[in-house]
């Protein structure tokens, strides 16, 4: 959310984290726990192409 400067985190997640599960890019560290203490949010096989293809873009 910092990083692209959002501060509502609700919207951020409605608008960006859950489509981006939703689509595969994205995955839940404890997928059964989703309050867990420890939670992250981690890419997937599927996320880390699209931002390896999206870095080589941006060095063009």
């Amino acid at each position: 959310m910092f990083l692209i400067g959002l501060k509502h985190r609700p919207t951020f997640l409605k608008n960006y984290i859950n489509p981006a599960i939703e689509s595969g890019f994205v995955k839940v560290l404890y997928p059964e726990k989703l309050n867990h203490p420890r939670q992250r949010y981690l890419l997937t096989v599927k996320g880390e192409a699209l931002l390896s293809s999206l870095n080589k873009r941006g060095k063009s």
